[in-house]
This record gives C-alpha cells, sequence and structure tokens, in this order.
C-alpha cells in the first residue's frame, strides 16, 4: 500500500503534515513527530510586526510596527512576547534542518507587500524546503475594496515567489467572494500551492471589563466540513497543491480530506490534545480504510469525491442548499 503523496514539489512518504504550531519550538518535539510517521513540519510563523520592528529597531526608530499610531501599536503583543524573535527563527530553521529528514516548512505571515518579504530569502538561505506565506487579514476598513485587498495579497505572492527558487504555498481564508478565482490568481502569481483554511480566532466580550477579549478554542471535527466542500470545488481546476487545515481529528477526516482533493492534511489540534503518537493513529485508521475499499495508494484515492464529474457545480451546491432546508421539520 503506497501512502505516498507529490505536495508542493516535495516528495513526501504520506500525506499527513504537522500543521503551524509549537511544536516546532522543540527539536525533540519535531522529532517525536517524524519518528511517528509525520511527513513534513511547518513552523510557527514568524510576523510581519516582528521583521517591520527589528528593522525600525536597527535605525533607531523604536516603535511596535503595527503603525505609528500609539493606540493602535498597543494592540500588538511587546517583541519580547513572541515566542522566536527573526533571528532566532533562523537558527531554528538550521536546528530542525540539522534533526530531521522529513522537509520542513516556514512560515511568513503578513498583510501587504512591504521589506518583510525579503525574509522568504533568509527561510531559504537557512535550509527551509518550502515557505507557507500566511495572509491573515480581515478588511474592517470600509473604503478598501475586495479588488484592492486581493491586490495586495497578489502582489505580496509575487514578491515571494519570484525571491525564491523554494515552494511557496499560501494560506487563505474562506472570505473571498470568487474563490476558485482567486485560487487561479495566486497560482498565476506564483504560488506552488493553496492551503484551506485560515482559522479566524474570534474574540469574545468581557462584560465586567468591558473589554474586547482574544480567546483561543481547539478546532473540532465540524470545521472540517467548509473545507471539504471547497477542496471538492476547487481541486478539478488547479494545477498546483492543495493543503487542508482545520477539523482534522480523526482517521475518517483524514480520508474525507484526500478524497475531497487535498494533497496533504495538515495536524495541529488533534496533535496538541492527543499528543505527536497520535499521528501514527491516523497512519494505521487510514490504510485501513484504503484495505477495506480496495485503494492501493493516495493518489488513486485522491479527489474521487470532487466535482470534477459534475456538469454544474454550482446548481449542485444550491441543490444541496435547499434540500437541507427542506429536510427540517417541526
Amino acid at each position: 500500500m503506497n501512502l505516498a503523496t507529490r505536495y508542493l514539489g516535495l516528495n513526501l512518504r504520506n500525506p499527513i503534515v504537522v500543521g503551524a504550531s509549537p511544536f516546532s519550538d522543540r527539536v525533540d518535539a519535531a522529532c517525536a513527530l517524524q519518528d511517528a510517521g509525520a511527513a513534513a513540519i511547518v513552523m510557527r510563523s514568524l510576523f510581519e510586526e516582528q521583521i517591520d520592528y527589528e528593522q525600525k529597531a536597527l535605525v533607531h526608530h523604536v516603535e511596535t510596527a503595527a503603525d505609528s499610531n500609539a493606540e493602535a501599536s498597543s494592540y500588538f503583543p511587546r517583541f519580547e512576547e513572541y515566542q522566536l524573535a527573526p533571528d532566532q527563527y533562523l537558527k531554528q530553521i538550521e536546528r530542525l534542518k540539522g534533526s530531521l529528514t522529513i522537509p520542513v516548512i516556514a512560515s511568513l505571515n503578513g498583510v501587504r507587500p512591504g521589506g518583510w518579504t525579503a525574509y522568504a530569502r533568509k527561510f531559504e538561505a537557512a535550509g527551509a524546503d518550502a515557505i507557507e506565506l500566511n495572509l491573515y487579514q480581515l478588511v474592517t476598513d470600509p473604503e478598501l475594496s475586495a479588488d484592492e485587498a486581493e491586490a495586495d495579497v497578489l502582489e505580496t505572492v509575487r514578491r515571494v515567489a519570484t525571491s525564491v527558487k523554494i515552494p511557496v504555498a499560501v494560506k487563505i481564508s474562506a472570505f473571498h467572494t470568487a474563490l476558485p478565482q482567486y485560487c487561479l490568481a495566486l497560482e498565476h502569481a506564483g504560488a506552488s500551492g493553496v492551503v484551506v483554511f485560515n482559522r479566524f480566532y474570534q474574540p469574545d466580550f468581557n462584560l465586567e471589563e468591558m473589554e474586547v477579549e482574544p480567546q483561543l478554542k481547539l478546532s473540532d471535527s465540524s470545521e472540517l466540513l467548509l473545507r471539504l466542500r471547497w477542496l471538492a470545488i476547487l481541486s478539478p481546476h488547479m494545477k498546483g497543491s492543495l493543503g487542508a487545515t482545520g477539523g482534522v481529528h480523526t482517521a475518517e477526516d483524514t480520508v474525507k480530506t484526500i478524497l475531497a482533493g487535498a494533497h496533504a492534511v495538515q495536524l495541529v489540534s488533534v496533535l496538541l490534545k492527543n499528543g505527536p503518537g497520535y499521528v501514527s493513529t491516523l497512519l494505521a485508521g487510514l490504510q485501513r480504510w484504503m484495505a477495506d475499499h480496495n485503494y492501493e495508494s493516495v493518489e488513486e484515492m485522491r479527489g474521487a469525491l470532487n466535482l470534477k464529474r459534475c456538469p454544474d457545480p454550482a446548481a449542485l451546491e444550491r441543490a444541496n442548499y435547499q434540500r437541507i432546508l427542506q429536510s427540517w421539520k417541526v
């Protein structure tokens, strides 16, 4: 049985990739994941704001990188709160590459084009096998159009992809009007693959302090449904790789994600809950399902449930929407 897959031009022994997380901060944790069967690891993100802060400090204009406005600057973590400073991040790439045989994917997180994108070349020089460009943006400015926001993203992708020889994946949100066209535009800008989807961490209100209160909740399998839907829509049209992140917690989740069209399945929350050894549990479950359903390889099963054979995907999606609503009775 062949579990091998090709993701971002990298030959992986199986589709299980450890997503951006604290696991990459410790070499021993990363090694434990590799020993359990993980095929690659994505490092936690280095942020645009960290890089800008450091660059400003070097020219003796020390201020947080968020904005020249003091109040806006106060929203961001202090420089020392980030787990890895830019120089430490590069050294961690080197340490991981020195201890692992699986690919190490560095992560660069930003919003708009700028000097911070030059760090992609430093990632490459430090030994990273690929870069995951995490474009976490929630548009709050009513003067900023969707076209302008997406143009900034495409320019950022173009700058990063043309500056390095290693592959670049783009991790995106689901909040785009015409997602298939947008993903094709990302490929045209130089992306070797797209990762769906960024999880937007929803803050709550603290009613006693009358403040917005950040909160972190790990994912569960219910979040996978959005990914499955869009993987099935996107996979017939994408030339590059598709990665999925968010909501994969069981072997069945893994199977569904591959059937929808993913080349790689990223895990984070389930590993934070169950530890690195859970990778081997998922791989064993994947192999059992493949044996029971007569699949000889992951490549054979990939995309078996996408919309390639559907003559009118839009009509199918709308029909399913109406059918679900009609199923409710009181």
